[in-house]
């Protein structure tokens, strides 16, 4: 029976569908996380009586024919890049984007990844970096005599040097944006790729045309909607306990078929 084997596919994608939403609720807290949504496709049909063939030998034509389909499958797993919400952390060296852009992170193998957690720290070289000690491309570095440090929304690094009265301009933080944000590869630890699918990244300063701002204290929250993702979860489940029925009463059939006599 295909009832059985469609079934099958069914579960597996609520599965799948499953594994998505946990590790969506899971990164609920993930500075500047990026929730996934899993896409399904139906498969192949079989087709018993093609629709427009001809019913006789005066043409006349069959209206709709049959086709049994064979279950669903797995299309994509794609990140959503809504903007989430913004947390006041009163730390000099937190960023938040407001709007469109990553920041650039340089790979101690000096690849280039990208991020929209802006939870920065000053290394032991006066480098602005990562948690883990990845420097903000491009470096800047904050001279040892700083007693105050402004980023302004456009990326100015502006430091307070003890002794003097104007700020100085310690760099500037550029931002990159991708054609299809959607197709940067995760690879952990906060951090994404470059792929075919998301095209070349285009670098540009902060507040510029179509890049967004930053805010200094600020970081940006996770944007997984708590409430969204427990409906999806009891809706994934409901799906799968659906599937598992069909299998089940596929089973009585078969059964009840091997009884008679």
């Amino acid at each position: 029976m295909r009832s059985l084997s469609i079934a099958a596919t069914g579960m597996l994608a609520q599965q799948l569908n499953v594994e998505v939403l946990s590790n969506n609720i899971a990164n609920m807290n993930t500075t500047g996380f990026k929730r996934s949504r899993a896409e399904f496709q139906d498969l192949l049909y079989q087709t018993q009586r093609r629709v427009g063939s001809t019913s006789s030998d005066s043409g006349t034509v069959v209206p709709a024919g049959v086709q049994v389909g064979l279950g669903v499958k797995t299309a994509a797993v794609y990140m959503v890049a809504e903007q989430g919400n913004l947390e006041s952390t009163e730390n000099t060296f937190d960023l938040a984007i407001q709007g469109e852009g990553w920041f650039k992170i340089k790979l101690p193998d000096n690849s280039t990844a990208y991020t929209r957690s802006g939870s920065f720290q000053i290394g032991p070289d006066g480098e602005i970096v990562t948690a883990d000690g990845y420097t903000v491309d491009p470096g800047i570095n904050i001279p040892a005599g700083a007693i105050d440090v402004t980023i302004n929304p456009t990326g100015e690094v502006l430091v307070k040097i003890a002794g003097q009265v104007t700020d100085t301009n310690a760099g500037q933080i550029t931002l990159s944006k991708f054609p299809n944000s959607a197709g940067v590869q995760a690879v952990g630890d906060n951090l994404f790729r470059e792929t075919p699918a998301s095209g070349n990244p285009s670098d540009g300063t902060p507040g510029s045309d179509g890049y967004g701002t930053l805010l200094q204290g600020f970081l940006e929250t996770s944007n997984v909607n708590t409430v969204a993702a427990i409906t999806n979860l009891i809706r994934a489940q409901r799906a799968y306990e659906m599937n598992s029925k069909v299998i089940q009463t596929s089973d009585e059939m078969l059964n009840t078929l091997n009884r008679m006599r």
